[in-house]
């Protein structure tokens, strides 16, 4: 393997191992700055040895065994009370003698997962909501800066800075790391989903690289999500947004070509949709909506989810309930990006002039100044309403605006053929 293979090998390793080693090591040093800056040394220590050792047989284990090396290394150099110290000397050494990688969970931890724990645990009323959301997508949803930043619609600055202050915040005002009380869990559950949200969201329509998709990031986001579902069974959005996810996912290998270009929803072929995981999602939107009260937005997205999933063809999908379902949405959670996704069920349902007025009330809205869908969906509606030169416009400037290789050849495609017709751009 040559050095260049080894570093590839090694950002794909920290890719799936970095959130499960920063959620360890934080239950162990209770800091989660200083937990992702022992996670780093392990890091830097693998770029120099790998490279001339090989990659260990299992080397999410290497890492984090070198990074609890490196937490001694800090406690035995460090200030701590003497009776803290030993104790977590203690802590520490007894777990270099356990192959595994995770440490055995406390009898009376209700969560029984280092990731969901440190979740809870960052997603702390001492931090603004933003700033809870942002910290814990940095450490656990295995984001970076800019991908997080894309996501908010905000400039990776911003993002930096959150997170910057939101670890700051937590270590001066001395936060545990550990599992809140019952009565504390529902509280902090906003915080939580929106970090599932996003990560999910993130692996399956990539904002950024080569991939239209990162499948290990909805995997990790599924996970997360049933094993919320176990902890907060009585909770309509929790089953409501994995709902959403399993639908979503059940979709994912009819989403792109074998040469890994994108295919849009209604040019999907369906019989390759995974009903397992749709009749999973439909069960989990039954149990939200029998659970009662007012659905909530994951409810009704995965309500928005589930017509499609119900539709044999594209022709059969029911846009007039989806336009009304996204009218609920957008009182529930307005947004931009609802209301553009809006404006594209009610082109489906009642014509794309119908849609374009929706879109150009939009066309002022900063927050979608920089956002690529927003020329994405106005250039479909101008093609189908026989307006090519327009299109091409809203095109060009789409292609610039996206950070995804695929969806850029995707539009740069439609770029040359604004003659043709084309669907409004249902959800992905």
């Amino acid at each position: 393997m040559t050095a260049t293979d080894t570093h590839r090998t090694i950002d794909a390793v920290w890719r799936i191992e970095s959130a499960r080693l920063i959620a360890g090591l934080a239950r162990m040093v209770r800091d989660v700055g200083l937990a992702e800056e022992l996670a780093q040394d392990a890091l830097v220590v693998a770029l120099e040895q790998w490279p001339q050792s090989g990659v260990p047989d299992n080397p999410g284990a290497w890492l984090m065994t070198t990074a609890k090396h490196r937490a001694i290394d800090r406690l035995r150099r460090s200030k701590l009370l003497e009776r803290k110290h030993v104790e977590l000397m203690h802590e520490l050494e007894a777990e270099q003698e356990q192959t595994g990688l995770k440490m055995e969970a406390a009898l009376d931890d209700p969560i029984g997962d280092d990731l969901l724990r440190l979740m809870f645990t960052a997603c702390h009323p001492v931090l603004p909501m933003e700033a809870r959301v942002a910290l814990t997508l940095r450490l656990l949803g295995g984001l970076t800066t800019e991908e997080i930043a894309r996501a908010f619609l905000l400039p990776a600055s911003t993002i930096a800075q959150r997170i910057v202050r939101a670890k700051r915040t937590l270590t001066k005002a001395q936060i545990p790391f550990e599992v809140p009380l019952a009565d504390e869990l529902a509280a902090r559950l906003s915080s939580v989903l929106g970090v599932i949200y996003l990560v999910f969201n993130e692996g399956y329509s990539a904002t950024a690289g080569d991939d239209w998709m990162r499948p290990a990031l909805c995997e990790e986001a599924l996970r997360l999500g049933r094993v919320l579902v176990g902890l907060m069974p009585r909770e309509p959005e929790v089953h409501g947004l994995v709902a959403l996810m399993e639908v979503q996912a059940s979709r994912s290998r009819s989403r792109v070509n074998p040469s890994g270009e994108p295919i849009l929803l209604l040019e999907q072929n369906r019989a390759q949709w995974d009903r397992l995981l749709i009749r999973r999602g439909f069960a989990a939107l039954d149990h939200a909506e029998k659970l009662g009260g007012a659905l909530g937005p994951y409810t009704l997205q995965a309500a928005i989810a589930a017509c499609h999933a119900r539709a044999l063809t594209a022709d059969a999908t029911d846009w007039h309930r989806i336009a009304a379902l996204y009218g609920t949405l957008a009182q529930v959670a307005p947004s931009p990006i609802v209301e553009l996704n809006r404006a594209v069920a009610v082109a489906m349902a009642f014509g794309p002039a119908a849609g374009l007025e929706l879109v150009d009330t939009l066309r002022a809205e900063p927050a979608l100044a920089n956002y690529h869908l927003l020329p994405t969906v106005r250039g479909d509606l101008l093609v189908k309403l026989g307006r090519p030169d327009e299109a091409r416009t809203e095109f060009e400037r789409a292609a610039l605006l996206t950070q995804n290789g695929r969806e850029r050849e995707l539009l740069n495609r439609r770029v040359q053929s604004c003659d043709g017709s084309a669907s409004p751009k249902a959800p992905r």
